[in-house]
């Protein structure tokens, strides 16, 4: 039974990560925001930057739960997870140095994705029952073709179908994506490095777990905001060691990466243009994986945030995006090739692994006692990543879940979401990798028609804001707004 289940979610992987379905969607989309925005994510990001980390509250007019910056951080929690050191890794190992490339794609196009999904989360979120603010595609799904179409339409009916299968599938793809696996690669990497057996860690992470996202939203964001910042740059800060190390294979690596994406010499083989298209898919499909720019999940964390404007939240969301795939993503993916970790460790099937075996090397050529080191920095920074990206996709399940049922499932879902952590740390979870990479494509999916057809709105919204001339001042602005 469980090697049908496998064979079906294979299948059902292969078909939505294939080269004719979500791929070209996830480019088109991108691609075609970038262009309407006038290529925003490059013109801004500066001050974007600027204000998702050093300005990083907003007063006056602002509504909202949570702070620019602990909304950019529950969404950073949520996203640099086990995809950026395993994933990127075993993209690499299978697909070839190229895979980073397609990585980098889906960062630079899906900056502008990320945009949008935040500008439409903020625009079109609703307080609940409880005073709280819930955005995400299933609102700017519902009201948004309302808006367009006119309610009743049939437009305004395809919408409301959508936002109730984006709502399901992401309430569901919590406990896959934003859950099991991650509570399973905490407890192994727990035992593997430092022998901790896995019900322990299963224990102990219920009780963490539960004291941060019992409290919602603001507990999450305050804990996102202390901890997401620190993990992410001792992790950097390792890597760029390692890169110091090999500095004369950097140039070299480069330009493999560069080659291989359109040559496709993938790690384990294949004609010319199967290794083309595994490249292409592997980075595709864990470029997504890591930065969620498509997934729609960006628009939730964005509706949270305390701000007067759609736009200026929507910049600083952007950066999520940046931080996770062309800084984080990056380090990791030039760890693998410059090592050669992606040849020599390329056979095990264990992107975590391959991570561990890289930094070791590394460390060790400078001392051989460092060796053990490189180790203990992948095993500690994965199950950092993972856990926050447990408590980040803990909030997104949740608000998906209030949407579909009301305020009353948040406290049970809650409390479940935390006992199946222990499920997911003391069991085998290889069908529910594939039943997390499935989720996510069909989570996609409706986010992206609702992007194109809501398409002229972001437009609209970003022209306005922009014919500002002191849109650089938020104070300035606010302050003549109010």
């Amino acid at each position: 039974m469980t090697d049908t289940i496998q064979a079906i979610l294979d299948a059902v992987v292969s078909f939505v990560w294939g080269p004719f379905f979500l791929i070209p969607l996830l480019l088109i989309v991108g691609v075609y925001l970038t262009i309407r925005l006038g290529g925003l994510q490059f013109r801004v990001l500066g001050h974007a930057l600027w204000l998702a980390l050093i300005r990083r509250t907003e007063g006056g007019q602002a509504k909202g739960d949570i702070s620019h910056y602990q909304a950019l951080s529950t969404a950073l929690a949520a996203t640099v997870g086990v995809g950026n050191i395993a994933g990127v890794a075993l993209a690499i190992g299978v697909g070839g140095p190229g895979a980073l490339f397609w990585m980098w794609v889906t960062g630079v196009l899906g900056m502008a994705t990320k945009y949008s999904e935040a500008l439409l989360g903020v625009k079109y979120r609703r307080p609940d029952s409880k005073g709280e603010m819930s955005g995400g595609p299933m609102f700017y799904l519902r009201h948004g073709f309302a808006e367009k179409f006119g309610p009743g339409s049939g437009g305004a009916r395809l919408g409301l179908v959508l936002g109730t299968l984006f709502a399901l599938f992401g309430a569901v793809a919590s406990f896959g994506i934003g859950n099991m696996t991650q509570a399973n690669a905490v407890a192994g990497q727990l035992d593997s490095t430092f022998g901790v057996p896995t019900w322990l860690s299963g224990i102990v992470m219920v009780v963490l777990v539960a004291a941060v996202i019992l409290g919602g939203i603001k507990s999450i964001g305050r804990f996102a905001a202390g901890v997401v910042p620190f993990m992410i740059i001792a992790y950097v800060l390792a890597a760029l060691v390692v890169l110091a190390v090999y500095v004369t294979e950097i140039p070299a690596a480069i330009a493999l990466i560069f080659t291989d994406a359109f040559t496709g010499t993938s790690a384990v083989g294949g004609f010319l243009g199967s290794a083309f298209i595994l490249a292409m898919q592997q980075g595709m499909a864990r470029g997504m994986f890591s930065n969620e720019s498509g997934l729609g999940t960006g628009g939730i964390a964005a509706a949270a945030a305390k701000t007067a404007h759609p736009v200026r939240q929507a910049m600083v969301s952007m950066t999520q995006t940046f931080i996770d795939t062309i800084i984080v993503v990056t380090m990791t993916g030039l760890v693998i090739i410059v090592t050669g970790a992606w040849h020599a460790e390329a056979d095990t099937g264990d992107g975590a692994l391959m991570t561990n075996w890289a930094m070791s090397e590394a460390l060790g050529s400078i001392s051989p006692g460092l060796a053990p080191v490189g180790g203990a920095i992948v095993a500690i920074s994965l199950m950092f990543f993972a856990f926050t990206t447990l408590v980040g996709w803990s909030y997104y399940g949740e608000r998906c879940l209030d949407y579909l049922v009301g305020r009353k499932a948040v406290i049970p879902f809650r409390i479940v979401f935390v006992l199946v952590v222990y499920v997911g740390a003391t069991t085998d979870l290889s069908i529910a990798w594939a039943f997390s990479d499935a989720a996510n494509g069909l989570m996609a999916v409706p986010n992206l028609i609702g992007l194109l057809v809501l398409s002229g709105v972001i437009v609209a919204e970003t022209k306005k804001y922009f014919s500002d001339p002191d849109w650089k001042k938020p104070d300035l602005v606010d302050a003549r707004q109010q």
